[in-house]
């Protein structure tokens, strides 16, 4: 059997081996399986003592307080503490909500519920390219607009949204602002000492960390209150209940770190493999790059290939593994709403494809990707 060739690092990373190796003993040693909780003994306070020192060492790296993060299970359940949990503090003031047609599902079917619960949600379109037009936002914003969540990097086309001038923008309108980092982090990083970002979420599966552990930033000057969406030991400032899992914020923290340090290197170097696969294929016939390729992340690809199905396509370039649209949409069945969103038809975003490659990938492997791509797609149209 030929050995998997993974290029579907914006589904999910491997854990890095410098993490793997932070996290290791505090899955091994005694002196680490206490709960943070069990703070009448030795060993649970070394372990709150731990998880703190992370929790200020991500705070550090991003620009934060370290009262600011929160430990969630991931940015699908920051996302839900941040948009359910200001919607239902702040519905008083409000209850019209403005988000983005091509955000991630995690926030999309938090607006759908809330739209259940009697607020009034703005969908906004995007222009062919992915980017939001400021002019569509700004005409979008009533008097009892409370919320706007726009992601810093779309998880399907890479496009790349200015967070920074919407911050500002809803900063000075007194809008809390909530921002989908999963995919952003990694590649552009925050400092949110400059980006007044409301609120943002986090999670370590996207940058080479364990999956089952996120964040979010909630900024405290000028103070914002969410209400808990779950409730148990008050863990967390009494915002997300739980035992927190001290190797999962281990591994976090220096998949952080390393995230921070090896930004520019791992960038160049994502976009030579782009661009070798990108001239690989330059010989192919009938394709189109989605999205903004100016205002793009360098890992990404996302391609249609017109009259090759992408669903067929992707059952037949193994051992390469690609998708079709995000691992949290490929389930549900149908056309990316994303790509929908950007104008293309059903039929179009069905032919169409992401490709995303990470740390592991190599210039062999990304070889071995054009011939095997360029392969199955003349295969299908010669059927």
């Amino acid at each position: 059997m030929n050995q998997a060739i993974y290029l579907d690092y914006m589904a999910t990373t491997p854990v890095d081996t410098v993490v793997l190796a932070e996290m290791l003993p505090i899955l091994a040693e005694m002196r680490w399986c206490a709960n943070s909780g069990s703070i009448n003994h030795t060993m649970g306070r070394e372990v709150l003592s731990l998880i703190e020192t992370k929790r200020s060492e991500i705070a550090d790296i991003i620009g934060a307080n370290p009262e600011e993060l929160i430990f969630t299970s991931g940015a699908t359940e920051a996302n839900n503490l941040a948009l359910l949990g200001a919607a239902n503090f702040y519905q008083r003031q409000g209850r019209h909500l403005i988000t983005v047609a091509t955000e991630h599902k995690a926030v999309l079917n938090v607006f759908a519920a809330l739209e259940k619960q009697g607020f009034d949600v703005t969908y906004l379109p995007t222009k062919s390219d992915g980017l939001l037009d400021f002019a569509v936002l700004e005409t979008a914003i009533r008097p009892d607009t409370i919320l706007v969540s726009v992601m810093q990097v779309n998880n399907e086309i890479g496009v790349i949204q200015d967070i920074d001038a919407l911050a500002d923008y809803l900063a000075k309108r007194g809008i809390i602002f909530h921002v989908d980092a999963a995919q952003g982090y990694g590649p552009l990083g925050v400092n949110l000492r400059t980006t007044k970002v409301s609120l943002m979420s986090f999670s370590a599966h996207k940058i080479y960390g364990p999956k089952g552990i996120g964040a979010l930033f909630i900024r405290n000057k000028p103070r914002l209150q969410l209400q808990p969406i779950l409730f148990g030991g008050g863990q967390e400032f009494g915002l997300r209940p739980g035992t927190l899992a001290t190797h999962q914020i281990v591994g976090m923290a220096k998949a952080f770190a390393l995230s921070e340090s090896r930004r520019l290197t791992d960038q160049k170097y994502f976009l030579a493999l782009r661009e070798q696969f990108l001239a690989g294929i330059s010989n192919l016939q009938n394709w189109q790059i989605n999205g903004s390729m100016q205002h793009r992340i360098n890992a990404n690809l996302n391609l249609c290939v017109a009259g090759v199905d992408g669903s067929d396509l992707i059952n037949n370039l193994h051992p390469l593994m690609i998708s079709a649209q995000s691992a949290c949409s490929a389930s549900l069945g149908g056309a990316s709403h994303v790509l929908t969103a950007l104008g293309l038809s059903d039929f179009q975003a069905r032919s169409s494809v992401r490709i995303s490659f990470g740390r592991m990938t190599t210039p062999e492997e990304v070889t071995k990707s054009v011939a095997i791509f360029c392969q199955a797609i003349q295969q299908i149209r010669n059927k």
